[in-house]
């Protein structure tokens, strides 16, 4: 088993991160999909192994916290045999694919997915964070999501954008992969200790000129919580799921399979929204605008307790809430409305802002910060 890797790594299943509560270990389903045996064994693991929950992470990927350092090697056998698992843990730490969910077998989307992890082994060495979005849909869904090098749509074809620019360069299917690789080795060249993703690295080496001649299509809307033509929108306050929650809605409404999203939101293939508390079901449900971290026990780095707050403040909060238990910021790295971060078993406020700047209040207790968030801005 490779060593547990201390807080500050990207954590994945065959090198997890040590948190207070044990191993995070993330598992990164294909194409953001989970079948419903794959899921279903997902969950029972959660339950044997860690606390029972999944969170969903921004990058559509799913975590199991609290795993016993002795356990690692079983959840990682298990892993596999659901297929769950690279068995190269290389190419593991490189899949860092972001795939936009409603693809359909055979289309564009889900042949150049399969084609990109056909081909990690011919990516380049990249910081852990640097990612791909695939996000060629009708128009794109995940503007707002971390990734570095993104497949779009321009309105006469397939684009390969750098995250940052404003346009990119038209590409075919079958030139997408060499297109895409020649940009990694472009980034690759010109990361540094202090600019290690695409944006940072492009506020000093500008892109050739050639790589910027076409714009995207506007984004899509935000996807709205609900029915969708092919299934149902379910979300996760937090992004955290409770297995048991989640199997119980499977296996009732005897899904196929499920889709993970970076919106801390499940795509029930074929579903229906489900009558289950442990899931938002209402579009306009305020947990659904509150990002908030695991805080205190959980994190070492937290003083302060979080979610509890998070849900009591939910429904006075105009606007987005990010409640984190250090000036990190982990649950959101944006900015938000209001932020609240955690110091010394208090909290310090900073509007419009994110966790790691600069505070207008300090030393908040919980009662002072709903005094605080209800007020009008």
């Amino acid at each position: 088993m490779s060593a547990p890797m201390v807080k500050g790594w990207c954590p994945g299943a065959h090198r997890p991160m040590m948190a207070a509560d044990g191993l995070v270990v993330r598992i990164r389903p294909h194409l953001a999909r989970l079948s419903a045996a794959q899921a279903l064994g997902l969950c029972d693991l959660a339950l044997r192994f860690g606390h029972g929950y999944l969170d969903l992470t921004s990058r559509a990927n799913l975590q199991i916290r609290g795993v016993a350092e002795g356990d690692h090697a079983a959840l990682l056998q298990a892993l596999g045999a659901l297929h769950l698992l690279d068995a190269d843990p290389a190419l593991e730490a490189r899949r860092n694919i972001l795939v936009a969910p409603f693809w359909r077998e055979g289309d564009v989307l889900h042949r150049l997915a399969q084609a990109l992890t056909a081909r990690l082994g011919d990516l380049p060495e990249l910081p852990a964070k640097v990612g791909f979005a695939l996000d060629c849909g009708p128009r794109a869904l995940l503007t707002g999501d971390s990734a570095d090098i993104r497949i779009e749509r321009a309105a006469s074809g397939l684009i390969l954008r750098a995250d940052g620019a404003s346009a990119g360069c038209a590409i075919a299917e079958g030139t997408a992969l060499p297109a895409l690789i020649e940009m990694a080795d472009w980034l690759a060249a010109r990361i540094t200790p202090e600019r290690r993703r695409m944006a940072h690295v492009l506020s000093g080496a500008p892109l050739p000129e050639r790589w910027c001649d076409m714009p995207p299509l506007p984004p899509a809307p935000p996807p709205l919580i609900g029915a969708q033509s092919d299934g149902a929108l379910v979300g996760a306050p937090f992004g955290h799921v409770d297995a048991a929650a989640l199997a119980r809605v499977i296996r009732a409404q005897a899904l196929a399979a499920i889709r993970v999203t970076p919106w801390r939101m499940l795509f029930l293939e074929g579903g229906t929204p489900p009558q289950d508390p442990a899931f938002v079901t209402d579009p306009h449900d305020p947990l659904m605008r509150v990002d908030a971290c695991p805080g205190a026990p959980f994190c070492p780095s937290a003083s302060v307790e979080t979610r509890a707050l998070a849900r009591r403040l939910a429904p006075f909060a105009r606007g987005t809430l990010h409640v984190s238990g250090c000036a990190k910021g982990c649950a959101r790295p944006r900015a938000a409305d209001v932020t609240l971060i955690g110091r010394e078993g208090r909290f310090d406020l900073r509007r419009h802002g994110a966790a790691g700047d600069t505070p207008g209040r300090y030393a908040l207790s919980p009662d002072d910060i709903l005094a605080e968030v209800s007020r009008t801005p």
